[in-house]
């Protein structure tokens, strides 16, 4: 293992995207592995809790796993008068009922938990139970300091805003921690980035790449946050997307080129870092250029 040669850097940086599939995980798993090998204390963080798969490319084990809850009403039948108070409050249509029949049920999958419908009941007829969301799972790395954070939602969550938030609180503030974000720019996306002091987005220089770039760099925009672009498959369609980045001064971080190796590596659940020194120094030249602008050292 290389020597460490810097402990205590601080900084978050969140990896995204504005679709699937543009190479994400490809790029968080083989920036941690690599800061891994140079510093302490590095994290990686798989928010995509709908299908994390960062797990696939490291040995590990599991040191803890968290459920993940929250409270959903319980409605009384024998309090309840079904005035329908509840389900006009509720902004999430969580709540069917039918007063002439007297049913009134509320569908757990859809509740978000913010309690609306208890304060507008009148009749004390709403209780609260635990609804699980999901699990956050810490593993530790073999051979190494590093920690992987994986959030997974439960299959028929409506949302997984609430694991990824628990994911995130578990990881801290303190050393290099890495966030690979769902793919978007709906709430996931805007829960995973919002406390990061670096977005990079990853896109390939295609239409419909350039397309979804321009609705994520609007998003972060509006949140204030600084970004930059990696382009991946760089070879691969048109010029346009270096011409938008151009006229827009983003900084364009780094390129990965559309390259076999790469891909044969990938599909083994392999770090491509770990097996092209180009690369890897690429990825070492990219994050200390983004710590000097944002992190900071208690060193």
């Amino acid at each position: 293992m290389e020597e460490r040669v810097l402990k205590n850097k601080n900084i978050k940086i969140a990896v995204a995207s504005g679709k699937g599939g543009t190479g994400k995980t490809l790029l968080s798993t083989s920036l941690f592995s690599v800061l891994n090998k140079i510093y302490d204390n590095v994290y990686l963080v798989d928010c995509d809790a709908e299908e994390p798969n960062s797990g696939i490319f490291f040995n590990k084990s599991v040191i803890n796993q968290q459920i993940v809850t929250q409270k959903v009403p319980v409605i009384d039948t024998d309090f309840c008068t079904f005035c329908g108070r509840c389900h006009d409050y509720c902004a999430y249509n969580a709540i069917f009922i039918l007063p002439p029949a007297k049913i009134i049920k509320v569908i757990d999958e859809l509740c978000h938990g913010c309690g609306a419908c208890t304060v507008a009941c009148n009749d004390n007829a709403i209780i609260e139970k635990d609804y699980e969301l999901g699990m956050v799972t810490e593993f530790l790395l073999k051979n190494s300091s590093g920690k992987l954070i994986e959030a997974r939602m439960k299959v028929g969550v409506m949302s997984p805003v609430n694991v990824i938030k628990d994911a995130l609180k578990i990881a801290g503030n303190s050393g290099i921690i890495l966030y690979d974000s769902p793919p978007g720019t709906s709430c996931p996306f805007i829960q995973t980035v919002t406390n990061a002091d670096f977005v990079v987005l990853i896109t390939e220089p295609t239409p419909f790449g350039l397309s979804d770039l321009k609705q994520s760099v609007e998003t972060l925009k509006t949140m204030s946050k600084n970004y930059g672009v990696v382009i991946n498959r760089a070879g691969l369609g048109d010029s346009k997307i270096y011409e938008y980045l151009e006229s827009n001064n983003i900084p364009l971080l780094l390129e990965i080129p559309y390259n076999r190796e790469i891909a044969v590596h990938y599909s083994k659940a392999e770090i491509a870092a770990e097996y092209m020194p180009d690369f890897k120094e690429k990825l070492i030249e990219m994050f200390e250029m983004i710590y000097k602008e944002y992190g900071n050292s208690s060193n």
